[in-house]
């Protein structure tokens, strides 16, 4: 029978000590999860040659001891289906590997991404920019100045995104520098922050960076991404309550994932679980057509199913808008629930 697994030592405090000590090994985590004898499992380590297996021990607690199929487990282990070429998968899926300046995405008229860093505390699988060059957009304080120039020079703009990689994989002082800088210029109102990190190393949300954010003129939101509410859990949501505190507004943004959250229930649970911490469900995406992770994919109309389904279990402000991003376009484009006929 499945249950959580136990670490055996304690999780330190410091969210830096914690992101020195992540599983990079598949066969680690197949070992601590109890399943080192699974042979189906054990076929996919070789993927981590096309993309690193990367991920948190604080995100290993939360997954089920000798459950292969465990969601959290199945967004994180490598696969041999991600050596599948699949039709219409590209390693570019959005257009975006032409930056205005090194690491800064002006993809929408008055909002830009910062990739403030090229990193992540955990590899998804299923990550659209896994194939994305970072060495070309190094987070780095050169590059940071180049995209506050631009940024200056750009009056349509009213909000920037700190993306990635993932920014919060730069340390306090580093996105006090950045805030501030922004700060300076008049016509950006917003700072969005989309992040993974602390829902898989809670630690992240120091006290120090709550105090950074609160003390912002700029209106400050923070998107997670959560696709199962077993993601969730007490440590997470102690980090949600502390940015709330300090003016946060939190969103969530989800992906649909094959064998993940492909279900009606499950994205039940999920809003239900993401409102009680604090959270409100945004956008849910369909997969972006990323090389190596098509066995990921859900169809549309297997999506529309799903979110009618959800329509008819949960308030509709718990009801994600669900969209999919095409490039050069200039925003997300939702998705009409109505069934296409064939």
């Amino acid at each position: 029978m499945a249950h959580i697994v136990t670490l055996k030592t304690p999780f330190r405090e410091d969210w830096l000590h914690q992101l020195g000590d992540v599983i990079t090994d598949p066969d680690e985590l197949l070992t601590l999860l109890a399943l080192n004898d699974h042979a189906q499992l054990q076929q996919g380590r070789e993927a981590r040659r096309l993309f690193p297996l990367r991920v948190p021990r604080a995100f290993v607690a939360r997954m089920r001891s000798g459950d292969p199929q465990d969601p959290l487990l199945l967004q994180v282990l490598t696969a041999r289906e991600e050596f599948i070429a699949a039709p219409g998968f590209s390693t570019d899926p959005l257009d975006e590997q032409k930056s205005v300046v090194p690491g800064l995405l002006h993809k929408y008229r008055n909002r830009a991404l910062l990739l403030v860093k090229g990193s992540c505390a955990v590899n998804c699988r299923y990550c659209f920019r896994r194939h994305f060059p970072y060495q070309e957009n190094q987070g780095n304080k050169n590059n940071w100045s180049q995209a506050l120039e631009y940024i200056r020079t750009q009056p349509e703009l009213d909000e920037i995104i700190f993306s990635g990689g993932d920014p919060l994989m730069a340390k306090d002082h580093e996105l006090d520098w950045l805030i501030s800088e922004l700060e300076g210029i008049p016509h950006i109102k917003r700072l969005r922050i989309h992040t993974r990190l602390p829902v898989v190393i809670p630690a992240r949300i120091t006290e120090g960076l709550c105090q950074r954010l609160s003390d912002s003129r700029l209106q400050v939101l923070m998107v997670t991404h959560i696709n199962h509410a077993n993601e969730i859990d007490d440590a997470l949501r102690e980090s949600m309550t502390r940015l709330k505190n300090s003016g946060v507004t939190l969103l969530n943004q989800s992906v649909l994932l094959r064998g993940v959250n492909d279900c009606v229930e499950t994205l039940a649970a999920l809003s239900n679980a993401l409102f009680d911490a604090g959270i409100m469900p945004y956008y849910i995406h369909v997969l972006d057509k990323v090389q190596g992770a098509a066995h990921f994919m859900v169809n549309d109309d297997e999506a529309r199913v799903l979110i009618k389904g959800l329509l008819s279990r949960v308030s509709g402000y718990m009801v994600p808008t669900l969209t999919r991003e095409i490039g050069g376009e200039p925003s997300k484009t939702p998705l009409d629930l109505n069934l296409k006929q064939s």
